[in-house]
């Protein structure tokens, strides 16, 4: 077989040069200057060929040694796994087309694994395997981005698993890191994710307790974190084992503290046992939920099977500070509680709202503004110290005449509960189902925003909400 013959000729360079780690300096200085002829152009030669079969060996599953390296460069080659089911490459940041995250794909390019959560480099950046062991990204500037920290371990070379895992092992093949431990915003198959770990994404962090609960929380800087989604799925677990979240071939989502015989399911996928030459995995996704996927291989895109927030309205800070989450048919969209706010960011829907007087440039002169069938979210721990049991006229006035207070939601379920906001960040939801009335403190007049019937979905140029 051609691959075969490719093997035996490597191993053949691999011998007269003195080993890959001898021979992988002398391909890069190869690169940097034209053939010659002259008595040692036989040599260069052969060093070429064996540069040749050592980067096509390096990019199909083989170990990573020390000095390796990967550039966003379009000519810079990837770490393949054995069957090229995945690969680690620079691929463009979802942020900027200017910077580069390096990051483990699946076939067709769905992403897994990113080095730094998704940290990003210019096009001088670089991914390398350093002489002392340490995967590092590295800015153009030299700087060290993030680093597996496995430098003086003993590592002694990289490399891809058909799992999709990147493991760092020693000389004996031993895997002192992993990728699979420090998981970033995704779990695959086969791929164990226990309590003690997080993904996250952006503001938002993913976690499994001992006692079996999955939670999402969002976590904003100057702000208290806010748990969103907290939900137990068998009440068997001691809390003193530690619980394993897995994605099964079959499409299941189950959870195991190892002394069950039968793992608990969580959720099964929408296309649960179905078969097929596919992926599945588990996502903590920008929008704040956690989702269930499949991937066809080479398809490129990834098709949602299960969702762990039924209602994305419900997710914290979806629509940023002072936002408020509405539905135009089945898709959320933001906008905000009146007309006396605007978008930060006019291009970014999402990015909250502010005010266009703020409270404390008109003292003595602010007013309630009602927001008919809308909440203010309050979840732990805000709801310890916002929620009262008052009427919704005290509900409206003591928020007024509290400094601190931004808003209120009084709700009308026959609870009379009431809750004050008082956070330096608030999320809201606006549905014709939800039994409350919000008010929102403005500067004198309150501008309402126009009725929803007079438009049939949000316009970036507006600061209203429409649904």
């Amino acid at each position: 077989m051609i691959w075969e013959a490719e093997l035996r000729s490597f191993f053949r360079c691999n011998h007269h040069h003195g080993g890959v780690r001898g021979l992988l300096p002398r391909c890069r200085r190869r690169k940097m200057r034209p053939l010659r002829g002259g008595p040692g152009a036989g040599a260069d030669l052969a060093v070429l060929c064996c540069c040749f079969l050592l980067l096509s060996f390096l990019s199909h599953g083989a170990d990573m040694p020390l000095g390796s390296s990967l550039s966003p460069a379009a000519n810079s080659t990837s770490w393949s796994s054995p069957n090229s089911t995945f690969s680690l490459a620079f691929v463009p940041s979802p942020t900027s087309r200017s910077l580069f995250v390096a990051a483990v794909t699946y076939a067709g390019g769905v992403p897994v694994w990113s080095a730094g959560a998704g940290a990003a480099v210019d096009s001088r950046g670089s991914l390398r395997l350093s002489s002392s062991g340490d995967l590092q990204l590295v800015k153009g500037s030299g700087a060290v981005l993030w680093s597996s920290g496995t430098a003086g371990q003993g590592v002694a070379a990289a490399a891809l698993q058909e799992s999709g895992n990147l493991v760092l092992t020693n000389s004996r093949g031993r895997v002192l890191w992993q990728s699979f431990d420090h998981p970033t915003d995704t779990v695959v198959m086969s791929q164990s994710f226990t309590s003690g770990m997080n993904l996250t994404s952006g503001p938002y962090v993913f976690a499994v307790d001992r006692s079996g609960n999955l939670t999402l929380n969002w976590a904003s800087a100057g702000a208290a974190p806010v748990t969103y989604f907290n939900k137990g799925y068998n009440n068997s677990f001691t809390a003193k084992k530690t619980v394993t979240l897995t994605m099964q071939t079959n499409g299941i989502v189950s959870l195991n503290d190892g002394s069950l015989v039968n793992p608990v399911v969580v959720a099964y996928s929408s296309n649960y046992a179905e078969s097929g030459d596919m992926l599945r995995f588990l996502r903590l996704d920008s929008d704040g939920n956690f989702r269930a996927y499949s991937a066809a291989r080479g398809s490129g895109t990834a098709t949602e099977q299960w969702s762990a927030v039924a209602d994305q309205c419900q997710v914290f800070g979806y629509c940023g500070n002072m936002g408020v989450c509405s539905y135009n048919r089945t898709s959320p969209v933001c906008g905000c509680p009146s007309r006396n706010f605007e978008l930060i960011d006019a291009s970014n829907p999402r990015s909250g709202c502010k005010r266009k007087t703020e409270l404390q440039n008109c003292p003595g002169n602010s007013t309630m503004l009602q927001l008919d069938n809308t909440q203010f979210l309050t979840y732990p721990p805000e709801i310890a110290i916002e929620q009262f049991y008052v009427g919704i006229t005290a509900c409206r006035l003591n928020c007024l005449a509290a400094r601190s207070c931004v808003g209120a939601t009084a709700l009308s379920d026959g609870s009379g509960l009431c809750w004050l906001k008082v956070s330096n960040f608030v999320s809201a939801y606006q549905s014709a189902s939800l039994p409350s009335t919000s008010f929102v403190k403005v500067c004198f007049p309150g501008v309402p925003n126009p009725p929803v019937s007079t438009t049939n979905a949000w316009s970036p140029g507006t600061s209203g909400l429409h649904g």
